[in-house]
């Protein structure tokens, strides 16, 4: 019987979690953990994702500082607002929701986040200190994936990993956050050649590459472990989990898996970002 890794359970679990640690801030030096958002342009999907990651810092008794720019912001308008954001000593997380609009350096613009309150684990050093295995924020769908599994005992220790998607902050900080639990890792994307063959012989399967069902549910060996962070309108993710799901030693739905955990992620970092400026 294959375990359904429940994102949606143990982020419930952790938001009680969660608001007993806000609560005891607020009592014991009342700071409220402020989470800043930075929307640009009129995406509606993004839009969407950062009304959600307002309402779970409501939820559980956190604040949501919202910015929202039009869609012409420039690079450097953009990380202006960054930088104002970085010397308020009230914001303690900084979120930049990706994507911006295509003529803004976003690269450029998530490197100018103070390390500290890069509690979306999106900066180059916050990602080199991760990988080298110092104290960082996490990119938080990798994360939320290891803080899952973990809930549910999954054992990595000395398994195949096969990780498809290279992206900045999903794929590549996935492999090496597996890598640095004693997996092997191989990094796969759209153009890996023989794809089929690599993903057969993996212990565990990340789908990560942002195609709905671009992993086929055949291609996946029994007694896996079937990581889908993808999820498309389509209400499905990267992997085929209809062909798969039943044969696998344990699996992420899809919604309802990986999806909670991100957000959870994220305002577990805020909390901790918070906590360690008041030390």
């Amino acid at each position: 019987m294959a375990i359904v890794l429940d994102g949606k359970k143990l982020s419930e679990k952790s938001e009680e979690e969660l608001k007993l640690r806000v609560s005891k801030i607020k009592e014991k030096t009342g700071v409220t953990p402020i989470l800043a958002t930075i929307l640009v342009g009129d995406n509606p999907a993004s839009a969407t994702y950062v009304k959600m990651k307002g309402n779970a810092c409501n939820r559980i008794g956190m604040e949501s500082l919202k910015i929202e720019l039009s869609e012409n912001t420039s690079t450097n308008e953009l990380i202006e607002e960054i930088k104002k954001l970085n010397i308020n000593k009230n914001v303690h997380g900084i979120l930049l929701q990706h994507p911006v609009p295509n003529h803004i350096d976003e690269r450029k613009c998530f490197d100018e986040i103070d390390i500290n309150k890069d509690v979306d684990g999106v900066t180059t050093s916050g990602f080199g200190k991760m990988s080298m295995q110092e104290k960082a924020f996490g990119s938080c769908t990798p994360y939320g994936i290891m803080r899952l599994l973990d809930e549910y005992e999954v054992e990595l220790e000395g398994k195949l990993a096969v990780v498809v998607g290279r992206s900045p902050i999903l794929g590549k900080p996935m492999a090496m956050m597996l890598l640095n639990r004693n997996c092997t890792v191989i990094i796969c994307h759209s153009k890996t050649k023989e794809l089929e063959n690599i993903i057969k012989e993996a212990d565990i399967i990340v789908g990560a590459v942002g195609i709905p069902k671009f992993i086929k549910g055949n291609w996946i060996r029994d007694n896996s472990i079937v990581i889908d962070a993808g999820y498309h309108p389509e209400k499905c993710g990267d992997i085929e989990l209809e062909n798969v799901a039943d044969r696998s030693m344990a699996y992420t739905p899809v919604p309802g898996g990986v999806g909670p955990m991100t957000i959870n992620t994220l305002i577990l970092q805020t909390i901790e970002s918070c906590e360690a400026s008041l030390k």
